[in-house]
């Protein structure tokens, strides 16, 4: 793959990756509510997730997504139920400092991270696009596809460190249950309304 595609496509990764999501919800969330590095295992929960889906997509499992448009809608119904789900737990969950020693017991898990890709139909359009714009053609398919798959890792790593890091910054200035409960309501919230993206 020529440099200048690769850096047109870390671009396109980029902006999919950075912008406002249910992944960088979960992840800023999370690090407002269990700290940065307990919820490293979400961040890369989320990052195999999405490799998966690439290896899926770029060997030909995605196209089914495009041919059977009810296949899509399923993805749909099933993605914005498990959002909503998890806008619940954010919402509810119980107040904590985030101190030595007092960190709350259940971070969201490694699996869910996975999971969440796998009912995203977000991340399932990222891939498809990544494919179908900087695939190269022939002999070329295969490195162009790892070439694609490390921009994903890179964009994913950065993305995530940075909504990680934002969420755990909040959750040191978080000195109150009120402040805790109306950050996690909003949280939980800004979360459920992306099932309205999903939708659009």
């Amino acid at each position: 793959m020529e440099t200048s595609l690769f850096l047109s496509m870390l671009g396109f990764l980029w902006v999919a990756a950075i912008t406002p999501g249910p992944n960088n919800m979960l992840l800023t969330a999370s690090g407002a509510n269990f700290g940065f590095w307990r919820s490293a295992p979400l961040m890369l929960g989320i990052m195999l997730g999405m490799q998966c889906i690439l290896l899926l997509v770029a060997f030909g499992v995605g196209s089914l997504i495009m041919l059977y448009p009810a296949l899509h809608f399923i993805l749909k119904v099933a993605g914005s139920v498990y959002l909503l789900w998890l806008s619940w737990k954010i919402a509810t969950a119980a107040y904590e400092k985030l101190e030595a020693g007092n960190a709350p017991i259940r971070p969201i898990p490694f699996y869910q991270g996975g999971l969440l890709q796998f009912l995203n139909p977000k991340a399932w359009l990222m891939a498809l696009g990544a494919v179908a714009s900087f695939s190269l053609s022939g002999n070329a398919y295969i490195t162009s596809v790892g070439a694609i798959s490390i921009g994903i890792i890179t964009v994913n790593v950065l993305s995530g460190v940075i909504w990680l890091g934002f969420g755990t910054f909040i959750g040191r200035l978080l000195r109150s249950k009120r402040a805790w409960t109306a950050f996690n309501i909003a949280m939980g919230l800004l979360t459920a309304a992306c099932v309205l993206l999903i939708w659009r």
